[in-house]
């Protein structure tokens, strides 16, 4: 919950290409909880790379912090936030099956996300009154819902049939289609120090998962 609103915050501000593109910083978090939190085994090379990434992520951060201020920090949060989901994710969709997982997990984000709405409402806080949407707002809305839905379906699903290494890559696509979505219905591209940033991720990233993969081969056994 706290990971969507930061990003849906973000959205408000920032183009979707760079809010994208700054909240992957989160596969160089969970490399690092990954060492330090669960004890696995990174090399300094993958470490290298979280470190070369990062700073790609703060060139993007740069421009989009000097034009709206703080909010351009939104999508940091949004990566460390999901960076522990995943690593639950991981472990819960080994054995959970994936439809109970995301039923469950809307039972209970309902009731909450209810009772801070109804405390916002009564205590006045800015963003907080209740709005009755318009026909096209609530289509929009209905789509939201089954997009995000079907999105975290997926998402489980692959988690629980494929490794980590494998999805990956693919995951990295986000970036270039947030770029041209935004592009085609925004009108909005990012400018030159963000588009040097977001290729310094994207292949700083690769760059980790082709390590990981290499980390998680099979070693030859001795003739």
């Amino acid at each position: 919950m706290f990971g969507i609103a930061a990003m849906f915050s973000a959205l408000r501000y920032l183009p979707l290409a760079d809010a994208v593109a700054i909240a992957f910083v989160m596969p160089f978090i969970m490399l690092l909880l990954g060492r330090y939190v669960l004890g696995e085994t990174v090399g300094p090379r993958r470490l290298a790379a979280c470190t070369i990434g990062f700073i790609g992520t703060l060139l993007v951060v740069q421009p989009s912090f000097a034009n709206v201020g703080w909010p351009a920090l939104l999508p940091m949060v949004v990566a460390v936030i999901f960076a522990l989901y995943m690593l639950i994710s991981r472990q819960t969709a080994k054995e959970a099956d994936p439809l109970a997982l995301q039923a469950m997990s809307g039972m209970l984000a309902t009731p909450v996300l209810l009772l801070v709405l109804m405390a916002g409402n009564l205590a006045d806080w800015p963003g907080m009154t209740l709005v009755t949407p318009t026909k096209s707002e609530f289509l929009l809305l209905a789509s939201i819902g089954v997009l995000g839905t079907f999105a975290h379906l997926l998402m489980t699903w692959s988690l629980r049939f494929a490794p980590s290494t494998t999805l990956a890559p693919m995951q990295y696509l986000e970036i270039p289609f947030a770029t041209a979505i935004g592009w085609l219905i925004f009108r909005d591209l990012p400018n030159g120090l963000a588009a040097v940033g977001i290729a310094i991720t994207m292949a700083a990233g690769l760059y980790v998962v082709y390590r990981e993969g290499k980390s998680l081969e099979p070693v030859p056994a001795e003739a």
